[in-house]
């Protein structure tokens, strides 16, 4: 039972534990990356194929002979053609909420850090500043708490909730937001519109679908206060980053913290990227990637291939 990992470097770099892949199939065959050109020759032989980002389109699936099981080494899922899949008889299963912990943490990093301008203080110690100063305490900048603040909370699934447990541990109130456009509010929720009116911030937490593509426009930050921040750690896509950039330049919104971006990885020339004030904080697609949820990836990676060989439910997705 042959199994291959054709981009095992976006998930690693030497600090994984692969004990439990090996144990739920052998051999394996483990790839930094794969280009186009190679993914046929790579698949050929094998009955699994784990892919984390790398497409898997219809000609490589029916170049596959011995293809049983296609694992996503992530939980989106559009990366593979299901269709095909289902028309071999090859199910398609994904990784489902190991990144939970990481997210929540990266959120408030991102909150804490915009909200203390942690950026400028960092600097201001390097370049020296606080040595000269004539005060213990430098407050060149602006320090604000997070408790007593309006958390809006746009997408209420496993990431939304347990971001919402921690805003109250923080001593915030959680505003949780219906799909926007409803007529009707669910028990629990408040309409889009009145979240983006009495958040202090608002954190997206909502899958990249049609309905929420570019969700976040210049209508969106006009309802927003101008002392309110976006927080993005689902996918980039979600918001308009042209309007962004506008929302931000023009003091329409206080400042966002981003961890995707709508083309990833970014060309040089995103203009947000070039913008260069501290109320912006970019990261590299990183909010998921702890170490700990990382080993939590493979381990349920394995229990999914495990299953999947003695007849027992996995996580399967489908077309």
């Amino acid at each position: 039972m042959s199994a291959v990992f054709l981009d095992f470097g976006s998930v690693t770099r030497g600090d994984m534990d692969c004990t439990a892949l090996e144990q739920a199939v052998s051999p394996w065959q483990y790839y930094d990356e794969t280009d186009p050109d190679q993914v046929m020759d790579r698949t050929r032989d094998a009955q699994v194929v784990v892919c984390n980002k790398f497409s898997m389109n219809r000609e490589i699936i029916v170049s596959a002979p011995h293809l049983r099981l296609i694992c996503i080494a992530a939980t989106g899922y559009n990366n593979v053609d299901l269709v095909t899949a289902a028309e071999r008889g090859v199910p398609v299963c994904n990784v489902r909420g190991y990144a939970t912990p990481s997210v929540v943490q990266h959120v408030f990093m991102l909150m804490l850090n915009l909200t203390r301008n942690f950026v400028d203080y960092r600097q201001l110690v390097k370049e020296g500043q606080w040595q000269a100063s004539r005060h213990f305490c430098p407050l060149d900048f602006s320090i604000e708490e997070l408790s007593g603040k309006v958390l809006g909370i746009i997408g209420y699934g496993e990431l939304g909730k347990a971001v919402s447990e921690v805003a109250i541990a923080f001593g915030m109130q959680v505003l949780i937001a219906d799909h926007k456009g409803l007529s009707s509010v669910r028990s629990g929720r408040q309409p889009f519109d009145d979240v983006l009116r009495q958040a202090d911030f608002v954190s997206l937490h909502c899958p990249l679908l049609d309905e929420t593509h570019e969700m976040i426009g210049n209508r969106e930050f006009d309802l927003m206060k101008p002392t309110a921040y976006l927080i993005n750690t689902a996918r980039g896509a979600i918001i308009n980053e042209a309007d962004l950039l506008d929302a931000l330049s023009g003091n329409r919104i206080a400042g966002a913290g981003l961890d995707v971006l709508q083309k990833e990885p970014p060309t040089h020339e995103n203009r947000l990227l070039q913008y260069g004030l501290s109320n912006l904080i970019v990261t590299p697609h990183v909010a998921w990637a702890s170490r700990e949820s990382r080993q939590r990836l493979l381990n349920q990676i394995a229990d999914n291939i495990q299953n999947f060989y003695q007849g027992k439910p996995f996580n399967q997705v489908l077309g």
